[in-house]
């Protein structure tokens, strides 16, 4: 199936491909077996209303193979203007779809976003705070088969029935107080059927309040002076990462990264984030760092990766992860999602959301009910 076989529904000269959910993964799964790669983009209200402002925001919809409509109120402008679009498909939601028919072929799929792992430091002696900091940015990739891996840079094992494998009999350089801690105080996103994960506590000296870093996954520890460094939750993107391949058979994680907050803004951490992710060759990247910052990370990383697909996803990894709870389906089907995420975010959303982009919808399906009448 190509993508020039959809026709485009043009609101407010945006193209959107009138198109299903599942015709979007049957084109993507035919153009990679094709070797072809891609980028997906799924505005909503929002994003319609600052393409037809900024043309840096419109040359991202320019770039992509296909777009899709994220929002109801998208729909009923084109119903309104009597060429309607035959449903909505949210980047929330393809993530799931796109991973199972990825699977299906055992292809493979990367994930980025989430919440960074937290990493908590506890100074010894009563009386003193606790400091939560930001996790390594890398993470290692992930398979349903994974065993467990040990070392600084190991991630939990993915896989409801993985079992812990055991430190190697080497003696680690961390000197004799090293002791095991075991899987009852690991978090892990596999439900009550998880196995207990085993982990190294490891001390070592370090100057003044700088402890070493141990990784991302089950809580393990290390302790410098007067400070214990303690990881107590995988990241954002690892536990998403774990609960697609659980829901599709056959899918393979070629990497997760959940980066920090303004890892963009230092080339050297940019471009090192940029390797990891050439490296592992995905056939498909989910980006979940919200519009427009998805959009510019798809950009640069489409250089290196021609025959690679890209779905920018905003809060969708979030959502997998279950750090977001989405809106109830009912919600969902009658437009009312907005709603929803108001309530849970309102600080953030309220400006966007009431005095930006509630007008211009109200103007946008006015414009496609004259645009009707006047054909």
């Amino acid at each position: 199936m190509s993508i020039e076989a959809f026709d485009r529904v043009h609101l407010d000269g945006t193209g959107i491909d009138r198109i299903t959910e599942d015709e979007v993964v049957a084109v993507v799964r035919d153009a990679l077996s094709r070797g072809h790669g891609g980028r997906i983009i799924t505005p909503n209200i929002d994003i319609l209303r600052r393409a037809a402002a900024d043309p840096r925001v419109r040359r991202h919809l320019d770039d992509a193979d296909l777009i899709v409509a994220d929002g109801m109120p998208l729909i009923w402008a084109s119903r309104l203007g009597g060429a309607p679009l035959p449903e909505r498909v949210a980047g929330s939601s393809l993530i799931w779809t796109l991973s199972e028919g990825l699977g299906r072929d055992a292809r493979s799929v990367f994930v980025i976003g989430g919440t960074p792992a937290p990493r908590v430091i506890t100074p010894d002696g009563p009386g003193r705070r606790t400091t939560a900091l930001t996790a390594p940015t890398a993470e290692l990739p992930l398979t349903p088969r994974t065993t467990a891996l040990t070392g600084p840079t190991a991630e939990p094992p993915f896989g409801p029935r993985t079992t812990a494998s055991p430190e190697p009999t080497a003696e680690p350089p961390f000197g004799p107080r090293s002791a095991a801690l075991t899987g009852p105080t690991a978090e892990t996103p596999f439900g009550p059927r998880s196995a207990a994960l085993t982990e190294p506590t490891a001390e070592t000296p370090v100057a003044g309040e700088r402890a070493a870093v141990l990784g991302v996954g089950a809580e393990r520890g290390v302790s410098a002076g007067s400070v214990r460094v303690r990881e107590v939750r995988a990241s954002g993107a690892v536990r998403a990462a774990a609960r697609l391949v659980a829901a599709s058979p056959g899918l393979r994680i070629a990497g997760t990264i959940s980066p920090p907050f303004g890892f963009e803004q230092d080339e050297t951490t940019y471009a090192a984030f940029c390797a990891q992710v050439t490296a592992a060759r995905p056939d498909l990247v989910f980006v979940g760092l919200g519009f427009p910052k998805q959009e510019y990370v798809i950009e640069r990383l489409r250089r290196d990766l021609p025959a690679t697909w890209f779905v920018g996803c905003g809060a969708a990894v979030n959502f997998v992860a279950g750090d977001v709870h989405r809106a109830p389906r009912w919600m969902q089907r009658t437009g009312l999602e907005w709603a929803h995420r108001l309530g849970t975010e309102p600080r953030r959303l309220a400006r966007r959301y009431l005095r930006d982009d509630a007008p211009y919808a109200l103007r946008l399906l006015a414009r496609a009910r004259r645009r009707a009448r006047r054909a």
